[in-house]
């Protein structure tokens, strides 16, 4: 039996076995509420405050007071979107991207139909690219906060972050960035920069599931989503998530460390499986600007054959990779993401996602190149477009995108 190969980073990481270490003592011993009065919180209380800096080191933030620990990111992302339009009423539109996470566009679609928010969309182009002009032009004194993320889940392609955050200082705009899959991965300085919000997963960057934070820079007007004690200096009440805050701190900690290798040995794995796929494989096209992406992000559009089709030969082959987000996994339609780029209808339908992460090794790589050619002949043999000499004709039905 061959040892199973992780390749879907990009939904979830496994936790490190020293995040876990550092753990483990705040389900015993260490169980105190750290809101407490006595001596049982003093220690809990001290650990929050170390995760704070732990994460406020990682950013690169100025202040460990600007890290709120949330529960997720799409806590963090509902609060900056909801408390951008609360602390600033005279002001009723966002913009953001057709490519966001559906943590920040299903609060946009709700808030637009719900709420009478005008909501700008941003398109991008065939590389998933960002179209500025389109972004100046939606730029206004109406705009109460613009969202774009760091890095797309899907393809690892960057948005320059930076430059739309000064963009929107110019019209008194908020700036916030879904930074979930570039934490981590991606050197940050923010304390230098002109974002006001930025949110992160703990269990992207080997941290449990259940913790997150969203960067508040200081001086940015305020509403808390959650109402109650007065946790988080009022921010964000409930009682902390101590252990997962404890675990998203050392998690913290050793991404920092690790960011060396994370841009240089993982992102050699990620274009050797690049380029051994390119090579033995033929109709086959990476998605995404190759230029500017996550270095562990490979996404590649096989045409003519269904993704779910190869994730159920590459699982039982041991391989664990993705089609997308697993936010969105299920759904027969390609990914609003491959729809938003203008992949080919034949194409799209294939996309596949492998997302290394610092566990990734060589063998893992050279075993996925082993078995793809394989696969991929396999499933095009049962496809209807495709014979033996190649493609047929395009599909009568495939649609053209709006």
């Amino acid at each position: 039996m061959n040892a199973p190969v992780y390749l879907d980073n990009n939904a979830t990481t496994r936790v490190d076995p020293a995040v876990l270490a550092e753990m483990l003592p705040f389900f015993t011993e260490l169980f105190g509420n750290p809101s407490s009065m006595h001596h049982y919180a003093a220690g809990v209380a001290e650990a929050v405050q170390l995760a704070r800096r732990q994460v406020q080191s990682l950013l690169g933030a100025k202040h460990d007071s600007e890290i709120i620990f949330t529960s997720c990111g799409t806590e963090a992302n509902n609060t900056a979107l909801y408390s951008a339009l609360a602390a600033n009423p005279g002001r009723r539109e966002i913009i953001t991207s057709v490519v966001e996470h559906p943590a920040i566009l299903a609060v946009c679609e709700h808030l637009e139909k719900n709420e009478g928010v005008t909501v700008h969309r941003i398109p991008v182009d065939a590389k998933g690219r960002l179209e500025i002009g389109a972004y100046q032009a939606a730029l206004s004194d109406k705009v109460a906060i613009v969202s774009f993320m760091s890095a797309n889940n899907e393809t690892g392609t960057l948005f320059p972050v930076e430059e739309l955050a000064v963009m929107a200082k110019e019209v008194g705009a908020l700036f916030h960035t879904d930074a979930v899959q570039a934490v981590g991965k991606l050197p940050m300085n923010l304390a230098d920069s002109a974002i006001d919000m930025l949110s992160l997963s703990g269990h992207k960057l080997h941290a449990p599931k259940g913790v997150g934070a969203l960067y508040l820079k200081r001086g940015t007007r305020f509403r808390p989503l959650l109402r109650g004690g007065h946790q988080e200096r009022g921010r964000r009440a409930g009682t902390e998530n101590v252990t997962g805050i404890v675990g998203l701190g050392k998690a913290a900690e050793l991404a920092q460390a690790a960011m060396e290798h994370e841009n240089t040995v993982v992102r050699t794995l990620r274009d050797r499986l690049q380029t051994g796929i390119l090579q033995s494989i033929s109709h086959c096209f990476v998605t995404g600007d190759i230029e500017h992406r996550l270095p562990n992000t490979v996404n590649i559009a096989f045409e003519y054959i269904e993704g779910e089709a190869i994730l159920l030969l590459l699982s039982r082959a041991g391989i664990a990779a993705s089609s997308g987000s697993a936010c969105t996994s299920g759904s027969l339609e390609p990914s609003h993401v491959m729809r938003a780029m203008n992949i080919p209808y034949t194409a799209a339908h294939g996309s596949t996602r492998f997302s290394l992460s610092r566990d990734t090794t060589d063998a893992d790589v050279d075993r996925v190149l082993a078995v793809m050619p394989e696969i991929i002949a396999r499933l095009r043999q049962l496809s209807p477009y495709w014979g033996k000499d190649g493609p047929k004709a395009t599909p009568d039905f495939a649609p053209a995108y709006a």
